[in-house]
């Protein structure tokens, strides 16, 4: 029988307070995935290696983020809020999320409110094209429209429609938004999304260390050439974020 305490790097943990997690993301350090994920309920926790964004990913996404003095952030398909709150505790923005499942917008909430963030992070539920997103600094893309083409038996669950129709609507909805925003603009994008980027985003920081390549662009304050930029991922089916 054991206490629910662990040693890690030389620290007692207790795995029902959340503070040495905090700590590590405040700091600048990256807790092994394990450490956050135990505070997500049993099924979500299960999902993770698959469909949320994985730490490391974070605290790299946190350090670009904080030094393009980026302020706000819309998580496109933001699940159970991983990203969210681990970015919120490892950097200086606020970030909102954006998700099209009831029930991870409750648990997300939830999450950010056990890792004391409420403050700077906040949670939408509804589905492009039919709730609108917020303006905001940077936009994330955790490959948010795979499930429309996975397999059914690795999808989160079958609350929502998913096909490739509403992949290919959605891919056109987010398109048309990056194309509106404004010049100054950041999306950051991990593992691709299944689609281009239009030709007015210009790269400006990559990582192909990590599991998945991350990068970061911004939109140019003058007219380039009209088309788009393809980024890099899965050539026709966007992860989960």
């Amino acid at each position: 029988m054991t206490d629910g305490r662990s040693g890690f790097g030389g620290w007692t943990t207790d795995a029902t307070d959340p503070a040495h997690t905090i700590d590590m993301l405040a700091s600048g350090s990256c807790p092994p995935d394990t450490m956050f994920d135990r505070f997500l309920e049993e099924p979500l926790r299960r999902l993770s290696p698959q469909h949320w964004t994985p730490l490391a990913v974070v605290a790299r996404a946190a350090d670009w983020l904080d030094g393009f003095n980026v302020r706000t952030v819309v998580d496109i398909g933001s699940g159970a809020g991983k990203f969210c709150v681990a970015a919120a505790l490892a950097s200086r923005c606020h970030f909102t999320g954006f998700e099209h499942r009831a029930s991870l917008v409750a648990s997300a909430r939830a999450l950010a409110r056990t890792f004391g963030v409420g403050d700077r992070t906040y949670f939408i539920h509804g589905a492009l094209g039919q709730v609108p997103l917020p303006t905001a600094d940077a936009y994330y893309l955790y490959n948010p429209f795979e499930e429309n083409v996975m397999d059914p038996t690795e999808r989160i669950d079958d609350a929502v429609v998913l096909d490739r129709q509403r992949m290919l609507r959605d891919l056109g909805l987010l398109q048309a938004l990056l194309s509106r925003a404004a010049a100054g603009t950041y999306v950051l994008v991990y593992n691709g999304f299944g689609g281009s980027l239009p030709a007015s985003y210009q790269r400006v920081r990559v990582d192909r260390g990590l599991p998945h390549e991350l990068s970061l662009w911004r939109k140019a304050t003058s007219r380039i050439a009209v088309g788009s930029r393809r980024v890099g991922g899965p050539a026709d089916a966007p992860s989960a974020a």
